[in-house]
Protein backbone atom coordinates (compact mmCIF):
# COMPACT_ATOMS: atom_id res chain seq x y z
CA UNK A 1 0.00 0.00 0.00
CA UNK A 2 1.21 3.50 -0.87
CA UNK A 3 0.41 6.52 1.28
CA UNK A 4 0.39 9.92 -0.41
CA UNK A 5 -0.55 13.08 1.48
CA UNK A 6 -0.82 16.69 0.36
CA UNK A 7 0.95 18.30 3.31
CA UNK A 8 0.28 21.88 2.18
CA UNK A 9 -3.34 22.30 3.22
CA UNK A 10 -6.15 21.40 5.60
CA UNK A 11 -5.41 19.39 8.73
CA UNK A 12 -2.19 18.10 7.20
CA UNK A 13 -0.56 21.54 7.15
CA UNK A 14 -1.45 22.09 10.80
CA UNK A 15 0.12 18.76 11.78
CA UNK A 16 3.56 19.89 10.58
CA UNK A 17 6.50 17.60 11.24
CA UNK A 18 4.40 15.35 13.48
CA UNK A 19 2.26 14.14 10.56
CA UNK A 20 4.69 11.56 9.19
CA UNK A 21 5.03 9.86 12.56
CA UNK A 22 1.27 9.85 13.08
CA UNK A 23 0.73 8.24 9.68
CA UNK A 24 3.34 5.56 10.32
CA UNK A 25 1.78 4.79 13.72
CA UNK A 26 -1.76 4.76 12.29
CA UNK A 27 -0.91 2.10 9.72
CA UNK A 28 1.37 0.16 12.08
CA UNK A 29 -1.63 -0.28 14.39
CA UNK A 30 -3.16 -2.35 11.57
CA UNK A 31 -0.06 -4.36 10.73
CA UNK A 32 1.14 -2.29 7.76
CA UNK A 33 4.55 -0.66 7.46
CA UNK A 34 3.90 2.66 5.72
CA UNK A 35 6.42 5.04 4.17
CA UNK A 36 4.30 8.15 3.64
CA UNK A 37 4.97 10.47 0.72
CA UNK A 38 4.35 14.01 2.00
CA UNK A 39 4.11 16.28 -1.03
CA UNK A 40 3.12 19.77 -2.05
CA UNK A 41 0.03 20.02 -4.25
CA UNK A 42 1.85 20.30 -7.58
CA UNK A 43 3.91 17.16 -6.91
CA UNK A 44 0.84 14.99 -6.35
CA UNK A 45 0.51 13.74 -9.94
CA UNK A 46 4.16 12.69 -10.23
CA UNK A 47 4.09 10.97 -6.85
CA UNK A 48 1.01 8.95 -7.75
CA UNK A 49 2.67 8.00 -11.03
CA UNK A 50 5.69 6.81 -9.02
CA UNK A 51 3.52 4.42 -6.97
CA UNK A 52 1.63 2.92 -9.90
CA UNK A 53 2.63 -0.60 -8.83
CA UNK A 54 0.73 -0.31 -5.53
CA UNK A 55 -2.74 -1.89 -5.75
CA UNK A 56 -4.07 0.52 -3.09
CA UNK A 57 -3.11 4.18 -2.66
CA UNK A 58 -4.18 5.93 0.54
CA UNK A 59 -4.59 9.63 -0.23
CA UNK A 60 -4.77 12.37 2.38
CA UNK A 61 -5.78 15.96 1.77
CA UNK A 62 -8.75 18.16 0.97
CA UNK A 63 -11.45 17.33 -1.53
CA UNK A 64 -9.54 19.13 -4.29
CA UNK A 65 -6.59 16.81 -3.67
CA UNK A 66 -8.86 13.77 -3.62
CA UNK A 67 -10.44 14.86 -6.90
CA UNK A 68 -7.03 15.15 -8.58
CA UNK A 69 -5.94 11.79 -7.19
CA UNK A 70 -9.22 10.14 -8.18
CA UNK A 71 -8.78 11.23 -11.80
CA UNK A 72 -5.36 9.59 -11.92
CA UNK A 73 -6.23 6.41 -10.02
CA UNK A 74 -9.40 5.82 -12.06
CA UNK A 75 -7.22 5.63 -15.17
CA UNK A 76 -4.64 3.30 -13.62
CA UNK A 77 -7.28 1.04 -12.05
CA UNK A 78 -5.73 1.37 -8.59
CA UNK A 79 -7.93 1.50 -5.49
CA UNK A 80 -8.08 4.78 -3.56
CA UNK A 81 -8.34 4.84 0.23
CA UNK A 82 -9.28 8.17 1.79
CA UNK A 83 -7.50 9.73 4.76
CA UNK A 84 -9.61 12.64 6.10
CA UNK A 85 -6.89 15.30 6.31
CA UNK A 86 -8.71 18.16 4.59
CA UNK A 87 -10.72 20.99 6.08
CA UNK A 88 -14.26 19.74 5.37
CA UNK A 89 -13.73 16.15 4.16
CA UNK A 90 -17.05 15.88 2.31
CA UNK A 91 -16.08 12.76 0.36
CA UNK A 92 -14.82 10.86 3.39
CA UNK A 93 -18.04 11.66 5.28
CA UNK A 94 -20.22 10.41 2.43
CA UNK A 95 -18.10 7.24 2.20
CA UNK A 96 -18.46 6.64 5.93
CA UNK A 97 -14.72 7.00 6.61
CA UNK A 98 -14.02 7.67 10.32
CA UNK A 99 -12.57 11.09 11.18
CA UNK A 100 -9.95 9.48 13.43
CA UNK A 101 -6.73 8.92 11.47
CA UNK A 102 -5.98 5.47 12.93
CA UNK A 103 -9.52 4.28 12.24
CA UNK A 104 -9.34 5.66 8.69
CA UNK A 105 -6.07 3.77 8.20
CA UNK A 106 -7.91 0.66 9.35
CA UNK A 107 -10.46 1.13 6.56
CA UNK A 108 -7.60 1.60 4.08
CA UNK A 109 -6.11 -1.73 5.20
CA UNK A 110 -9.15 -3.89 5.98
CA UNK A 111 -12.07 -2.16 4.27
CA UNK A 112 -13.91 -3.55 1.27
CA UNK A 113 -13.57 -2.25 -2.29
CA UNK A 114 -16.52 -0.43 -3.81
CA UNK A 115 -16.89 1.26 -7.21
CA UNK A 116 -18.23 4.82 -7.14
CA UNK A 117 -19.05 7.37 -9.79
CA UNK A 118 -16.92 10.36 -10.64
CA UNK A 119 -18.12 13.47 -12.45
CA UNK A 120 -16.40 15.58 -15.05
CA UNK A 121 -16.68 19.15 -16.34
CA UNK A 122 -14.62 19.72 -19.46
CA UNK A 123 -11.37 17.89 -18.70
CA UNK A 124 -11.67 18.34 -14.92
CA UNK A 125 -12.79 15.43 -12.75
CA UNK A 126 -14.57 16.12 -9.46
CA UNK A 127 -15.61 13.83 -6.62
CA UNK A 128 -18.19 16.02 -4.85
CA UNK A 129 -19.67 18.91 -6.78
CA UNK A 130 -19.16 21.74 -9.20
CA UNK A 131 -20.94 25.08 -9.51
CA UNK A 132 -21.32 28.17 -11.64
CA UNK A 133 -22.22 31.59 -10.30
CA UNK A 134 -22.06 33.04 -6.82
CA UNK A 135 -19.88 30.40 -5.20
CA UNK A 136 -17.03 30.85 -7.70
CA UNK A 137 -16.82 34.53 -6.72
CA UNK A 138 -16.92 33.60 -3.04
CA UNK A 139 -14.00 31.15 -3.45
CA UNK A 140 -11.89 33.71 -5.31
CA UNK A 141 -12.64 36.38 -2.67
CA UNK A 142 -11.94 33.91 0.15
CA UNK A 143 -8.59 32.88 -1.30
CA UNK A 144 -7.35 36.49 -1.24
CA UNK A 145 -7.60 36.44 2.57
CA UNK A 146 -4.66 35.39 4.76
CA UNK A 147 -7.05 33.57 7.10
CA UNK A 148 -8.18 29.96 7.61
CA UNK A 149 -10.75 29.02 4.96
CA UNK A 150 -13.71 28.84 7.35
CA UNK A 151 -12.93 32.30 8.77
CA UNK A 152 -12.08 33.89 5.41
CA UNK A 153 -15.51 32.84 4.12
CA UNK A 154 -17.21 35.50 6.28
CA UNK A 155 -15.67 38.65 4.71
CA UNK A 156 -15.69 36.93 1.32
CA UNK A 157 -19.45 36.36 1.53
CA UNK A 158 -20.01 40.01 2.40
CA UNK A 159 -17.93 41.12 -0.58
CA UNK A 160 -19.80 38.82 -2.95
CA UNK A 161 -23.27 39.81 -1.73
CA UNK A 162 -22.49 43.51 -2.22
CA UNK A 163 -21.88 42.85 -5.91
CA UNK A 164 -24.61 40.23 -6.22
CA UNK A 165 -25.95 39.49 -9.71
CA UNK A 166 -28.29 36.90 -11.17
CA UNK A 167 -26.86 34.98 -14.10
CA UNK A 168 -28.76 33.80 -17.17
CA UNK A 169 -27.73 30.27 -18.14
CA UNK A 170 -28.84 28.00 -20.96
CA UNK A 171 -28.58 24.24 -20.54
CA UNK A 172 -29.07 21.47 -23.08
CA UNK A 173 -30.18 18.19 -21.49
CA UNK A 174 -30.91 15.21 -23.74
CA UNK A 175 -31.56 17.49 -26.70
CA UNK A 176 -33.86 19.87 -24.82
CA UNK A 177 -32.79 23.42 -24.01
CA UNK A 178 -33.68 25.06 -20.70
CA UNK A 179 -33.03 28.70 -19.77
CA UNK A 180 -32.44 29.65 -16.15
CA UNK A 181 -31.96 32.89 -14.26
CA UNK A 182 -30.09 31.96 -11.13
CA UNK A 183 -27.34 33.22 -8.84
CA UNK A 184 -26.00 29.67 -8.50
CA UNK A 185 -26.13 26.44 -10.50
CA UNK A 186 -24.92 23.50 -8.39
CA UNK A 187 -23.97 20.17 -9.97
CA UNK A 188 -23.49 17.17 -7.70
CA UNK A 189 -21.63 13.97 -8.39
CA UNK A 190 -24.84 12.05 -7.56
CA UNK A 191 -27.89 13.73 -6.00
CA UNK A 192 -27.67 15.57 -2.68
CA UNK A 193 -30.18 15.74 0.16
CA UNK A 194 -31.65 19.24 0.35
CA UNK A 195 -33.49 19.13 3.66
CA UNK A 196 -33.41 17.71 7.16
CA UNK A 197 -30.58 16.19 9.15
CA UNK A 198 -28.96 14.74 6.01
CA UNK A 199 -28.78 18.14 4.32
CA UNK A 200 -25.77 18.36 2.03
CA UNK A 201 -25.09 14.61 2.16
CA UNK A 202 -25.42 11.96 -0.55
CA UNK A 203 -27.17 8.67 0.11
CA UNK A 204 -25.29 6.95 -2.71
CA UNK A 205 -22.32 7.56 -4.96
CA UNK A 206 -23.19 5.02 -7.64
CA UNK A 207 -26.53 6.15 -9.12
CA UNK A 208 -24.99 7.16 -12.46
CA UNK A 209 -26.67 10.57 -12.25
CA UNK A 210 -25.68 14.20 -11.79
CA UNK A 211 -27.78 16.12 -9.28
CA UNK A 212 -28.68 19.56 -10.69
CA UNK A 213 -29.89 22.43 -8.48
CA UNK A 214 -30.50 26.02 -9.58
CA UNK A 215 -31.18 28.48 -6.75
CA UNK A 216 -34.32 30.50 -7.45
CA UNK A 217 -33.59 33.66 -5.48
CA UNK A 218 -32.94 36.89 -7.34
CA UNK A 219 -32.14 39.39 -4.56
CA UNK A 220 -29.36 39.51 -2.00
CA UNK A 221 -31.86 39.69 0.86
CA UNK A 222 -33.74 36.61 -0.41
CA UNK A 223 -30.45 34.77 -0.83
CA UNK A 224 -29.50 35.46 2.80
CA UNK A 225 -32.85 34.03 3.86
CA UNK A 226 -32.20 30.96 1.75
CA UNK A 227 -28.74 30.51 3.29
CA UNK A 228 -30.19 30.72 6.81
CA UNK A 229 -32.83 28.09 6.00
CA UNK A 230 -30.12 25.83 4.61
CA UNK A 231 -28.03 26.23 7.78
CA UNK A 232 -30.90 24.99 9.95
CA UNK A 233 -31.90 22.21 7.55
CA UNK A 234 -35.13 23.89 6.43
CA UNK A 235 -34.52 24.38 2.71
CA UNK A 236 -37.67 23.94 0.63
CA UNK A 237 -36.91 22.31 -2.75
CA UNK A 238 -40.09 23.63 -4.37
CA UNK A 239 -39.54 27.16 -3.11
CA UNK A 240 -35.77 27.44 -3.25
CA UNK A 241 -34.79 25.63 -6.45
CA UNK A 242 -35.88 25.72 -10.08
CA UNK A 243 -37.02 22.26 -11.24
CA UNK A 244 -34.29 20.41 -13.15
CA UNK A 245 -34.25 16.65 -13.50
CA UNK A 246 -31.18 14.64 -12.58
CA UNK A 247 -29.30 13.49 -15.67
CA UNK A 248 -26.20 11.65 -16.84
CA UNK A 249 -24.87 14.59 -18.87
CA UNK A 250 -25.71 18.11 -19.98
CA UNK A 251 -24.09 21.00 -21.82
CA UNK A 252 -23.84 24.54 -20.52
CA UNK A 253 -24.28 26.57 -23.69
CA UNK A 254 -22.74 29.90 -24.64
CA UNK A 255 -19.34 31.23 -25.67
CA UNK A 256 -16.33 32.72 -23.97
CA UNK A 257 -14.77 32.10 -20.55
CA UNK A 258 -16.63 31.16 -17.37
CA UNK A 259 -15.45 30.42 -13.83
CA UNK A 260 -16.34 26.94 -12.58
CA UNK A 261 -15.87 25.78 -8.98
CA UNK A 262 -15.04 22.10 -8.53
CA UNK A 263 -14.37 20.49 -5.15
CA UNK A 264 -13.51 23.88 -3.63
CA UNK A 265 -11.17 25.00 -6.43
CA UNK A 266 -11.99 27.48 -9.20
CA UNK A 267 -10.89 27.14 -12.83
CA UNK A 268 -11.70 29.37 -15.78
CA UNK A 269 -13.13 27.26 -18.63
CA UNK A 270 -14.54 27.92 -22.08
CA UNK A 271 -18.19 27.66 -23.10
CA UNK A 272 -19.90 25.56 -24.35
CA UNK A 273 -19.04 23.19 -21.53
CA UNK A 274 -20.10 19.59 -20.96
CA UNK A 275 -20.79 18.08 -17.55
CA UNK A 276 -21.10 14.29 -17.33
CA UNK A 277 -21.13 11.40 -14.91
CA UNK A 278 -18.47 8.67 -15.11
CA UNK A 279 -20.31 5.60 -13.77
CA UNK A 280 -18.29 3.32 -11.49
CA UNK A 281 -15.07 5.02 -12.58
CA UNK A 282 -13.21 4.82 -9.25
CA UNK A 283 -12.60 1.95 -6.85
CA UNK A 284 -12.46 3.06 -3.21
CA UNK A 285 -12.06 1.47 0.20
CA UNK A 286 -15.10 1.76 2.49
CA UNK A 287 -15.82 0.30 5.94
CA UNK A 288 -16.22 -3.47 5.70
CA UNK A 289 -19.50 -3.42 7.61
CA UNK A 290 -21.28 -1.14 5.11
Amino acid sequence: MAVVVNASGGKASREGDALEGRLIAAFAAHGVTAEPHLVEGKALAQTIADVRSAPVVAVGGGDGTLGSAAALLSKSGQVMAVLPLGTLNHLSIDLGIPADLSEAAGVAVDGKVQAIDLAQVGDQVFVNNASVGLYTRLVRARDTQSLPKWLATIPAAWTVLRGFKVRRLELEIEGTRQCLETPLLFIGNNPYNLTGRRLGKREALDTGQLGLYAVRHKSAVALIGFALRVLVGRADPARDFAPIDDCAAFTLLGSGPIDVAHDGEVTQMQLPLQFRILPGALKVKVPAGD
